[in-house]
């Protein structure tokens, strides 16, 4: 299992596209841009079944003290929803975020020792992890997309998972694009 962490502000990412000469599109945005959608998933793999992909979504809204990122809590939520759904022990691949090698994860990772097994990943490299292709199609798929409220963005982010979700293919794509392989045989 692969996991990452991604967000996505009100302000679409900018992409090209086609116009009649002369009229050049523009896309309208809120000014404020003070919404924020934090993402996190997990990218399964299991050799001899379909590829998985879990994730929770958490809206921010810029009030003060409000945090802006997913807390220890959530990451635990979302690994422990992965095991339940896979029904299997976890090697769980990711990188060295602060929240990943804080107390309190490593709490929740020794008591869970039975059926979790984690490795991290190497420092910048985020072509070793599949979770990032999930990423670069969810924000390609946001280009030039707008949204007033941060709820729309979170709907349309979610409705983008979902069909990721849908499509193991596309989930196998971005382990190919790693250039990393499920090999079950030890060399």
């Amino acid at each position: 299992m692969f996991e990452d962490e991604a967000g996505q502000n009100l302000r679409p990412p900018v992409a090209r596209t086609w116009a009649p000469r002369g009229r050049t599109p523009t896309v309208r945005v809120c000014g404020r841009g003070s919404g924020r959608v934090s993402m996190a998933a997990a990218v399964c793999y299991r050799p001899g079944q379909r590829p998985r992909l879990s994730y929770r979504l958490a809206a921010h809204r810029g009030r003060v003290g409000e945090r802006r990122s997913f807390a220890e809590d959530d990451y635990a939520t979302l690994i422990t929803a992965a095991h339940h759904q896979l029904r299997a022990p976890i090697i769980l691949c990711w990188d060295n975020l602060n929240t990943h090698r804080s107390q309190t994860m490593r709490q929740f990772l020794t008591a869970h020792t039975d059926w979790l097994t984690v490795v991290a990943l190497p420092a910048y490299a985020p072509e070793l992890n599949p979770t990032e292709g999930v990423w670069a199609h969810v924000k390609r798929q946001l280009a030039n997309h707008t949204a007033w409220i941060v709820d729309q963005l979170a709907a349309t982010v979610k409705t983008l998972l979902k069909r990721i979700q849908y499509r193991p293919e596309l989930i196998d794509g971005f382990l190919g694009q790693t250039g990393l392989e499920l090999d079950p045989q030890p060399p």
